[in-house]
């Protein structure tokens, strides 16, 4: 569970500020040069990795099967075998609708 969200401690990217920590060590002044750096950053997520493949044939799907006939005492059986092998990822699709980043971190609406 929460596997979408940001695995850095203590840093929101939206902030103008990391939480907790010494800012004298040097790896929490190298992450908040980053984040002064990004203070208008924005909320929104415009691009996101496709799950999508393409096979050898160029034909894209999540998920390839082969048909492969398997004879077993005389009888003809068919099965399905799926191809992980010369599978090529789709790579970076573009939204049709801007979404909100996960690790925005303000209540947008309260019930």
């Amino acid at each position: 569970m929460g596997g979408s969200g940001s695995k850095a401690k203590g840093v929101w990217p939206f902030s103008g500020s990391g939480t907790g920590g010494d800012a004298t060590n040097d790896g929490n002044e190298q992450s908040l040069a980053r984040l002064k750096g990004s203070r208008n950053a924005t909320p929104f997520v415009f691009t996101r990795r496709s799950s999508l493949y393409y096979d050898e044939d160029g034909d894209l799907a999540h998920e390839f099967y082969e048909e492969t006939v398997v004879t077993k005492n005389g009888r003809k059986k068919s099965k399905l075998k799926r191809i992980q092998k010369n599978l090529i990822p789709q790579g970076i699709v573009k939204l049709d609708h801007p979404c909100i980043h996960v690790d925005f971190p303000i209540v947008l609406c309260e019930v």
